[in-house]
């Protein structure tokens, strides 16, 4: 019985110190100061670059309020089907 209040405490701790955190369990795109960026064209592709260096070709930067920050969040399933074509333009892949 002990031993089940126990994990029950340190349940609630753990998920109290992660609410407060901002923790999450969410894998990030690209590691603390980098920035993803698309690869040019219908192939699709990403890097990470470090900030404050811009990307190198083939690579440009996402389309602003379109950056994917985790795996599998809006952004990323989205450009999942599209991309960016030479002039800057969305396209469907």
């Amino acid at each position: 019985m002990r031993t089940r209040i126990m994990i029950a405490l340190a349940s609630v701790g753990l998920a109290a110190l992660m609410t407060t955190t901002g923790c999450s369990f969410e894998e990030a795109i690209c590691g603390d100061g980098e920035y993803p960026a698309i690869a040019v064209g219908g192939q699709g592709g990403s890097a990470c670059f470090p900030e404050g260096q811009e990307p190198t070709p083939p690579y440009v930067r996402y389309p602003e309020g379109k950056v994917p920050e985790h795996v599998d969040d809006e952004w990323d399933v989205y450009w999942r089907s599209h991309g960016i074509d030479a002039n800057g333009k969305i396209i469907d892949r």
